[in-house]
Parts: structure tokens; C-alpha cells; sequence
């Protein structure tokens, strides 16, 4: 990807593999730090973003540990923009009135005490930079994690911090990706830096990628996508095993494994099992972090494909990598094994939500009159 010119500037918290990093650098964004623990996740965050921000990494600004406590949070670079895809963790149920010391133990509380040490430094010095947005993802579930309490006390935090909060559960399938996959955006903004009383979600993209923003309207607008889209050809798979010695093509074992238990889970009345698709399905269940360990969420059927097997096989990581919308076929590279590839992206943002998003902050936020 090439450089572009600077328009804002960005930190990537909880960073993962850059899915925010990818989606602020294409809309003119520059990362001015980043934070990820992960070993394995940083190995293949510096693999591709060393030459797009070589900056942070020559500055010592990719921190391994945001909850270290020799980490001076005044010293991270000002940033317009804060970005996480940060953790759930529990909250304090007992302390749900003790404001900012609600969040102390959770890794949200390092999120606030950032933003909190460059408001103080505005205080002290006026050319220090408020943070003006900050972009959240987390679990659908979040919102009513410990009975919608957790959600309250990030909302009254950031209130407390002078934002305005937006929040809303956006899916993946709406926005040109092939998967099934709700997460929680949350989009705050300073309101002593933008004067705007409200934030309009995106819910999707149509035909012509032009944003959706009728939620009721979503299902039958956007954009017609199948898992074929995804998909490597046979060829293509077949060429990629024989190099690397392996297959995708789950054992006659496992294979029975899955079909027996997807019985006893039938038995039980419940609709719990392995998820199989093929190219003509609309999308797939969500890729989630434990994929790696036998792929039963999503796998791809295989009959009637000339010298394939009969068994279903799993998702190779190319393809996992287009299910989040990974710049795969381009510049985007995969540095690590497929386990932690897998891991990786399940854990990931959907790169196309979050474009689409920070397109809506660039344009009602950030420009906002």
C-alpha cells in the first residue's frame, strides 16, 4: 500500500493485526502509535506495516504492553483519533457510582487514562491535541454484558470525559463481506472540538457502494455477496497444498466426529454442530478465534470438485484473510503459521466496516462545520 498524505493522526490500541490501521491509512490517517501483547500478532502487524508507518516502530511507538506502568501515557505522540478493539473484561457491578473507578482493573480504564492525560495536558498547555474521536469495537453481546451495566459505565466514563457516545451493532454481511458477524461500534467525539449532537451509522454499502443508512433498509439493499467471492479455485488450493505439504480437507475422523455430535446435539433439541457452505451460500457463520482447532463453524463443501475429496475441508487462510477484507490479493502478507493466522483474523475487525465508518467520522465529524 502506498503512502498517502496525512489528513489526521491515529493510535491503534489492543492493535491485533492492523484492521484499524488499514482502514485509517486508506482514508489519509497516520499511526502515530500502536499497542498489541500478542507476540505472534505483532510479528505479523510489523511484517506489513513497518514500510506503511515505519515511524512507530523507529521510535519505540509499537508498545508491547498498555497496562505497563513505565509506559508515561503523556508521551504517546497526540492523535486525533483513538481506535480499539479492546477486550471484555468484567466490570465493577457493586461500583456502578464511583464514575472514572468503575473501569480501574478492566483494560478500558488504560483507554480512558489515555485520553485523560492528554486532556490534562491541554489544561497545561493549549498546543497539545484533545483526542477529537474515538472508535471502539467490541462483542455484540457487550451492550448487555452484566445486564447493560458495563455498557453504562463506558458510556457515563466517556460522558464524564466531555464525549458525546454513538453505539450500534453493525454486521459484516452488510458490507461486501460474506460473513455473518455482528460487533458493537462505539464512536465518541469531543464535543468542545466538534459541535455535533449525533453520529449516523452506516448499516451497509449497496450495489454501487454508496452507504446505507436506513437500518430497516440494510437486508435489501446492500450489496448481493456470496462465499464464492471469497473462495480459491480448486486449482488454486490445489496448488497451494502441494507446496506446502499439507491439506485443508478435514479427516475422516474428525469428519465423523462432527456428524456424530451434530446428532446428539439434535437429540437435545438444540441446534448446536459444524456449519457447511459452499460457493453459492450468501455468507458464512462468524470466523471466530478457535477456528484453528477444527474449523467446525465454517466449512466448505467439496462435492462434485474434480480431484477434490468428498469430506468438507476448512477455510485456508487466504480466504480467511478476504473474509475480513484483508488486502490479501495485494499487498497484505501472512507471516506466521495457519493456527495463528487463524487466530488472528478471527479475533480481527472486518476491514470494510471499519473503512466505512471512518469515512462517516472523516466527513460528519472531523469536517463537521
Amino acid at each position: 500500500m502506498t503512502k498517502k498524505k496525512t489528513d489526521f493522526k491515529f493510535i491503534d490500541l489492543f492493535a491485533g493485526i492492523g484492521g484499524f490501521h488499514i482502514a485509517m491509512h486508506e482514508h489519509g490517517g497516520k499511526c502515530v502509535f500502536a499497542s498489541e501483547i500478542d507476540k505472534f500478532a505483532r510479528k505479523t502487524y510489523e511484517h506489513n506495516f513497518r514500510n506503511l508507518s515505519p515511524e512507530i516502530f523507529e521510535n519505540g511507538n509499537f508498545n508491547e504492553d498498555i497496562t505497563d506502568s513505565k509506559l508515561d501515557y503523556s508521551n504517546i505522540p497526540d492523535f486525533d483519533i483513538l481506535c480499539a478493539g479492546f477486550p471484555c473484561q468484567p466490570f465493577s457491578h457493586a461500583g456502578l457510582k464511583k464514575g472514572f473507578d468503575d473501569t480501574r482493573g478492566t483494560l478500558f480504564f488504560n483507554i480512558k487514562e489515555i485520553v485523560r492525560a492528554k486532556i490534562e495536558a491541554n489544561n497545561h498547555n493549549k498546543k497539545a491535541v484533545i483526542p477529537k474521536v474515538l472508535l471502539l469495537e467490541n462483542v455484540k453481546g457487550f451492550k448487555n454484558h452484566d445486564k447493560g451495566n458495563t455498557f453504562k459505565v463506558v458510556v457515563r466514563t466517556l460522558n464524564e470525559l466531555g464525549y458525546e457516545v454513538a453505539a450500534e451493532v453493525l454486521n459484516s454481511k452488510h458490507f461486501g463481506v460474506p460473513q455473518n458477524r455482528e460487533r458493537i461500534f462505539i464512536v465518541a467525539w469531543h464535543r468542545d472540538s466538534i459541535n455535533k449532537t449525533h453520529f449516523k451509522f452506516p448499516f451497509g454499502l449497496n450495489e454501487n457502494n454508496e452507504v446505507i443508512f436506513e437500518k430497516e433498509k440494510r437486508d435489501e439493499e446492500a450489496k448481493k455477496i456470496c462465499v464464492g467471492n471469497i473462495l480459491l479455485k480448486a486449482k488454486e488450493l490445489d496448488k497451494l497444498e502441494s507446496r506446502d505439504q499439507k491439506t485443508y480437507t478435514i479427516s475422516e475422523k474428525l469428519w465423523s466426529g462432527h456428524k456424530r455430535r451434530r446428532i446428539k446435539h439434535a437429540e437435545k433439541g438444540n441446534g448446536f454442530g459444524y456449519s457447511l457452505f459452499n460457493a453459492k451460500s450468501p455468507y458464512t457463520s462468524t470466523i471466530s478465534a478457535r477456528y484453528y482447532k477444527d474449523g467446525s463453524e465454517i466449512l466448505i463443501e467439496q462435492k462434485g470438485i474434480e480431484n477434490r475429496p468428498e469430506r468438507p475441508r476448512k477455510l485456508h487462510p487466504i480466504e480467511a484473510a478476504r473474509l475480513q477484507g484483508y488486502p490479501i490479493d495485494t499487498w497484505y502478507e501472512i507471516p506466521v503459521s495457519d493456527n495463528q493466522a487463524y487466530k488472528q483474523f478471527g479475533n480481527s475487525v472486518s476491514i470494510p466496516v471499519v473503512k466505512t465508518i471512518a469515512s462517516e467520522i472523516i466527513t460528519q465529524l472531523l469536517k463537521a462545520k
